[in-house]
């Protein structure tokens, strides 16, 4: 075999080496798996029916986007990445009016439902993993059939000025109850136990302060299921927590408004924490 012969032999065998390489890359890249974003519905033998994406990745809700806005930022979003689907695909149970997309400080999307923004949770490694739920009392399973959620963030009144927990003057975040969609919860302190003293029975001041009528579903989890009854009131069904009947402030008009707390006066109409106590 003469030395020319030789050369083209190792030429040729060497382009087949790497013919052969990167046509076997271009396959592997071909055969990766794709990745469905849709919503999906799960059902968690702890939690009951979730959501999660089309990978079956659980999804959650930030309680301190009480203003529909993502306040997850910067360094949270390490641990809580953003969940987003251009058009995501909802499932049977869930309807399509919920979902929605927000454009971030950031300028990314984000997918948001019934308001919430939604996100992943990095300590989630695979699917049906539910690891991130009650993280800080703050963050929570996102779930299609909440009674109530809870919002964090400061107290703004009717008048302006900023609210704490306790009904007086000064700025601190409080921790409160809302219904699913982040609208603030409120009770009526004239009200006794599981009994609403103030809708009239023409429901003529109802459109002030609208009973919160709900069955009893789901709730976040630092929440106690036993600490909410449902009760008549002027033939509607009235959530009530810990014997406080629930109202809505008709002068809320968006998710995360808290103007009820100063009107008419402070104190009289005060939003609902894991503190509040019970109406003997």
């Amino acid at each position: 075999m003469s030395p020319l012969f030789k050369k083209k032999v190792v030429l040729f065998s060497l382009a087949a080496v790497l013919f052969t390489a990167c046509s076997k890359k271009k396959d592997d890249v071909i055969k990766e798996p794709e990745v469905s974003l849709d919503l999906k519905l799960a059902a968690s033998a702890t939690f009951g029916s979730v959501i999660t994406d089309g990978t079956g990745k659980t999804l959650y809700c930030f309680v301190k986007d009480a203003n529909s806005a993502s306040t997850c930022v910067d360094g949270c979003l390490i641990t809580w990445p953003v969940y987003y689907a251009e058009n995501a695909t909802p499932p049977v149970g869930l309807n399509a009016a919920d979902i929605a997309t927000i454009t971030r400080a950031d300028g990314t999307k984000q997918t948001t439902y019934k308001g919430w923004p939604l996100y992943y949770y990095a300590g989630d490694k695979g699917k049906d993993e539910i690891k991130g739920d009650g993280v800080g009392g703050i963050w929570f399973v996102a779930k299609p059939d909440y009674s109530v959620m809870m919002a964090s963030q400061q107290l703004v009144g009717h008048d302006g000025k900023n609210y704490t927990a306790d009904s007086k003057e000064g700025v601190g975040i409080t921790v409160y109850l809302t219904d699913a969609k982040g609208r603030t919860l409120y009770a009526f302190t004239p009200d006794t136990f599981n009994k609403n003293n103030f809708t009239k029975p023409d429901l003529s001041n109802n459109a002030v302060w609208p009973i919160f009528e709900s069955e009893i579903l789901n709730i976040p989890s630092v929440l106690k299921k036993a600490d909410f009854t449902v009760i008549t009131s002027v033939g509607k069904n009235q959530l009530t927590y810990k014997g406080h009947p629930l109202y809505y402030f008709g002068s809320d008009a968006a998710k995360g408004e808290t103007k009820g707390v100063s009107y008419p006066r402070p104190g009289v109409w005060p939003i609902l924490t894991l503190n509040t106590p019970p109406l003997n």
